[in-house]
């Protein structure tokens, strides 16, 4: 079966058909859907600001991950919900659309660097400013930060995209 028939056939389930026809399930889920992403977006930013040196610098970073990273993975969990309610409701708009695909890569990966990159941080005696990570701080933050930009402006975008 290619992606063409499963989203025709997620198109023609009950719960496909009822999330598209109670109208005021897709306005809500997408509502938010939206906070969500102001909530992962908001955690980046302040945690990769401050891996940067930019911003919360009379903070270490460990303090500032600790305290964001939860809100990032509550809200990741959100968006990982929402997002399934979108793309069972309208599948043909979500499964069939490149920039759909281009996001969801994206956040594979900006996951993947989220943990790699600030879990390390989290443990009391991982030092950032010792070895190869000295180097790569700064820029993995502008890359992570960059990455999650791109995440919202896909997510965006998949609404002109076919």
């Amino acid at each position: 079966m290619n992606m063409r028939e499963a989203a025709a056939q997620l198109y023609r389930t009950a719960v496909s058909t009822e999330i598209r026809e109670v109208t005021w399930v897709i306005p809500t889920v997408q509502s938010i859907h939206i906070v969500a992403i102001a909530v992962v977006l908001g955690s980046a930013i302040v945690t990769d600001l401050r891996l940067a040196g930019v911003l919360a610098t009379d903070e270490t970073p460990r303090t500032v991950v600790r305290r964001h990273l939860p809100w990032m993975w509550g809200a990741l969990l959100v968006l990982l919900a929402t997002g399934i309610i979108m793309a069972v409701g309208e599948p043909n708009r979500v499964l069939m659309n490149n920039v759909f695909w281009l996001k969801m890569s994206l956040v594979l990966f900006a996951f993947v660097l989220t943990l790699l990159f600030r879990l390390p941080i989290l443990n009391p005696e991982f030092r950032i400013e010792h070895g190869r990570w000295a180097k790569m701080v700064k820029p993995m933050a502008w890359a992570s930060l960059l990455i999650w930009i791109a995440v919202v402006y896909c997510g965006r975008w998949i609404a002109y995209a076919i």
